[in-house]
């Protein structure tokens, strides 16, 4: 059954500010790392694969000086010596190295991307499962445009990091290893000149990455509240331009626009910077390197072994020139992915706090499926608020016996649909006690609790499907001839035969093709299918016309009959036949009886009725 409205008036605003608390980054990198690993071996398959296109680049390099070298000059004859034979073996072999490692790249290519799509889709699943199983009262107090942000784009954000950076990362740290390993057995001199890009890098790096995080996390909380507004203009279109509020709209949107443009800005200058001055570092490394090799090679160790045991050759002066090129291009790129990985780690952190949110608490031991409820409600002495300090209901008490018909009425804000929130379990009391039949609601499975109880919510809510779907929602297991029983018994029926693929007719969002009656109807229908032993009209019928208003009454006679009922409404048209009307102000009750009673009384009810109805006279 579809949840219900939010506090009202009565309950806390959604918030449009995030204050974003700084998480545990081992934690979150340790919670990514296990999701990770549900796909091992897609993982290894990726690692496997790196570890061979490292190796092959490794390779390269090395064939290159081996055919350089195989061409001499004989300082004797004045001529060039080349060993062909030696040549042609080492060139054939830098192109199966190349093949190879072309069809490696590929395949590493593939990994990545199933590893990060099977690994985004269980993260996707496990936030929506918990989303779905939150208490009410997050939706209430978060701003849907910010929830959906984390869905999307910071679930898209991780996704993009695992695909780019893993393969990208592992090869990064492979290359520096195995290069400096083969730079050493050539030359420990120039590897330790090599060393000082090492040094630089680590230095700068640290201070960059310092302020990246903090602007990175900002961009997304940004992100999450520019799309909380959009949602909420896009819900609300008609609402903004009834009042002429574009403007207004447009100021706020650039506001948030603004900021997130200069956050932006300072996290993408701070992850620009990486790059550049990676490559200032290491190129004034290669030019060291170059001079001194190029030295070396000249003088050919003039200098002592404490400098090489080797012979530096032109070959091996190129193989090391390349080496180094190779040595800086990885740490190059692991500076340049760290600022991915930064936002990424604050998208992850975003995500996980949802998860991390408690999930509604169901104590309920005591099963009432085979039970025969007959629909007494009992509110005893209860005390509720939304936020602290702020009572919505205060000792409020309220007995409805089976079948009764009752009526809450009231100012907006008085408290009428917080009982509903109570009674659904949206919400728990912060004291006294609620009960069915005697039994307390909180000993109550909530599943079963909103089972026997349906909703006509003043807000209806339908869903992007057929027009049996949504009416079928109100009982999964119910055959098309209930359904259109149902539809018959609210008075559908009859519009929805006219239309032209009647029951199979495809609903737009919110069923935005229907009129505003139309929808209502439907939510009618769906109730009456869910067959409740408690029936609540929260203003079911207060934005129809009459027409439809008497179709809904009519449907709504056969509906109730012996049948608890609670009816919320302003119109007092829709209550005068009601058991019992409940006068409440300000979360008490303060006015009792049937329609002729309280006009007798001269009261708060006689007041609002003279409003309604006595002004309409005149």
């Amino acid at each position: 059954m579809p949840s219900g409205r939010g506090p009202g008036s009565g309950g806390p605003m959604r918030s449009r500010v995030f204050g974003e608390k700084p998480k545990d980054i081992k934690k979150t990198l340790r919670r990514l790392i296990k999701y990770i690993g549900h796909n091992r071996r897609l993982f290894y398959s990726l690692i496997i694969m790196v570890l061979f296109v490292t190796i092959l680049a490794l390779v390269g390099p090395y064939l290159q000086g081996i055919a350089i070298d195989s061409i001499t000059i004989d300082k004797d004859k004045g001529k060039l010596d080349v060993d062909f034979t030696r040549l042609y073996v080492t060139l054939a072999g830098i192109l199966g190295t190349y093949l190879l490692s072309s069809g490696f790249s590929y395949f590493q290519g593939i990994f990545a991307a199933k590893l990060s799509q099977n690994t985004v889709k269980t993260m996707r699943k496990d936030l929506f499962d918990h989303i779905v199983r939150l208490p009410v009262k997050y939706t209430d107090t978060h701003a849907h445009g910010d929830i959906m942000s984390r869905m999307t784009n910071d679930v898209d954000s991780i996704s993009n990091t695992i695909s780019q950076s893993i393969g990208s990362l592992f090869s990064g740290v492979l290359s520096v290893v195995g290069t400096v390993v083969v730079m050493l057995s050539l030359n420990w001199f120039l590897t330790a000149i090599s060393f000082v890009s090492v040094f630089l890098t680590i230095f700068v790096t640290g201070i960059l990455t310092k302020f990246m995080k903090k602007y990175f996390k900002r961009q997304q909380t940004l992100l999450g509240q520019l799309n909380g507004h959009v949602e909420e203009i896009v819900t609300g279109y008609k609402t903004v331009t009834a009042y002429s509020k574009e403007e207004k709209v447009k100021q706020e949107f650039d506001t948030i626009s603004n900021d997130l443009r200069k956050t932006g800005i300072k996290a993408q200058i701070l992850g620009g910077i990486m790059g550049p001055t990676m490559g200032v570092i290491n190129n004034l490394s290669f030019l060291l390197i170059c001079g001194f090799g190029g030295w070396l090679a000249a003088t050919q160790n003039n200098l002592g072994s404490w400098v090489s045991t080797t012979i530096v050759t032109v070959g091996t002066l190129q193989i090391f020139i390349q080496y180094t090129k190779r040595f800086a291009r990885p740490i190059v790129e692991i500076a340049n992915l760290w600022a991915q990985v930064q936002s990424s780690m604050a998208a992850a952190e975003r995500v996980f706090e949802i998860m991390d949110y408690p999930l509604e608490i169901d104590e309920g031991k005591i099963s009432v499926k085979n039970k025969k409820i007959s629909g007494n409600i009992n509110f005893n002495k209860v005390n509720f608020s939304y936020v602290q300090g702020e009572q919505v209901l205060k000792n409020f008490s309220l007995e409805v016996k089976p079948g009764q018909k009752i009526a809450l009425v009231g100012a907006t804000g008085s408290g009428k649909t917080t009982v509903v929130n109570l009674l659904m379990r949206f919400y728990d009391v912060d004291s006294g006690k609620i009960s069915i039949d005697g039994i307390n609601i909180k000993d109550i499975p909530k599943e079963e609790l909103r089972q026997m109880i349906a909703i006509v919510l003043q807000d209806t809510v339908l869903f992007s499907e057929t027009i049996e779907q949504n009416i079928r929602y109100g009982r999964l297991e119910a055959t098309f001839d209930e359904i259109v029983k149902s539809a018959e018994m609210s008075n559908s029926h009859c519009f929805i035969e006219r239309l032209p693929d009647q029951y199979h007719t495809l609903l737009s969002e919110s069923g935005g093709n229907l009129s505003h009656g139309q929808r209502q109807l439907l939510s009618i229908a769906r109730a009456i299918l869910a067959d409740p032993k408690i029936l609540i009209l929260d203003e079911a019928t207060s934005s129809v016309d009459t027409r439809t208003e008497m179709n809904i009454q009519d449907a709504m006679v056969a509906l109730m009959k012996n049948r608890t009922s609670l009816i919320i409404a302003h119109r007092l048209s829709t209550i005068q036949d009601a058991d019992l009307i409940i006068v409440m102000d300000q979360g008490e009750v303060v006015e009792k009886g049937n329609h002729r009673e309280l006009l007798k009384k001269k009261g708060r009810y006689y007041d609002l009725y003279q409003t309604q109805f006595a002004g309409k006279k005149t």
